[in-house]
């Protein structure tokens, strides 16, 4: 399906951006996926041919430039940009320092603009192409205790929106996939207490596998969906319904 693409998915070495890194790789296309320290996980996903890694800190513009560079040179195009690298620091607003604020905001809303950026002007010259931001149901109706994760995922969904309306006349577009809970090193850190609570909370009565999320993903950035731009698809399990 996407023989002959190039993709870049940022925070890739692990969770969901690591499950979509490596459906897009099976399905043909080469892969280049960002990591920022964890340096062994990344080297067990990286086969240094179809699946390559970059560390590179998604939240320095400059980091950003070089790294879409050394894409470009090293592959000759960059067909698929999947803005995935996302943090929490979950507290309520009263105990939230601006240093949560700032961190939050700067991985998951300007790494996304920082990527974006860069990747977009190589579309313009290809006049093809395809954005997939990965945002949350916490962007959607809010959740207590996230006001800096919801912030900066809501703001993806406006991103989305306004980018799609800049480029669809180059034929690239730009879409993004609302996540309810998924089997990642964040969720992992909940208390047992709390995780049966979500649980609870979820009509299909389970957290998702990050898997389940890059079969999605995977559709969304194919040809199977070449008609769809600006959209918000949300996979929750029936949470946000």
């Amino acid at each position: 399906m996407f023989s002959g693409k190039v993709a870049i998915v940022s925070g890739g070495s692990r969770g969901i951006g690591r499950a979509i890194a490596q459906a897009l790789a099976r399905e043909g296309a080469k892969v280049a996926f960002t990591y920022v320290q964890n340096k062994a996980l990344a080297d067990e996903l990286a086969n240094g041919e179809t699946i390559v890694g970059f560390q590179a800190d998604v939240t320095n513009f400059g980091q950003a430039k070089d790294l879409v560079k050394q894409v470009k040179d090293r592959f000759g195009r960059i067909d698929i940009l999947v803005n995935n690298a996302g943090i929490t620091r979950d507290k309520l607003l009263a105990m939230m320092s601006e240093k949560d604020w700032d961190d939050v905001l700067d991985t998951n809303l300007k790494g996304a603009f920082n990527l974006t950026k860069h990747v977009v002007g190589v579309m313009l010259r290809q006049k093809s192409g395809t954005i997939l931001n990965v945002t949350s149901i916490s962007g959607i109706v809010g959740m207590a205790g996230q006001v800096n994760y919801s912030s900066s995922k809501a703001g993806m969904i406006g991103f989305t929106k306004a980018l799609a309306k800049e480029i669809a006349k180059v034929n690239v577009t730009v879409n993004a996939l609302a996540l309810g809970f998924v089997e990642t090193d964040m969720t992992g850190a909940l208390n047992p207490e709390y995780r049966e609570k979500i649980i609870g909370q979820v009509p299909l009565g389970r957290i998702a596998q990050p898997e389940e999320m890059a079969e999605v993903a995977l559709f969304m950035v194919s040809p199977k969906a070449s008609y769809m731009t600006g959209q918000v698809l949300q996979i929750d399990g029936g949470l946000a319904i």
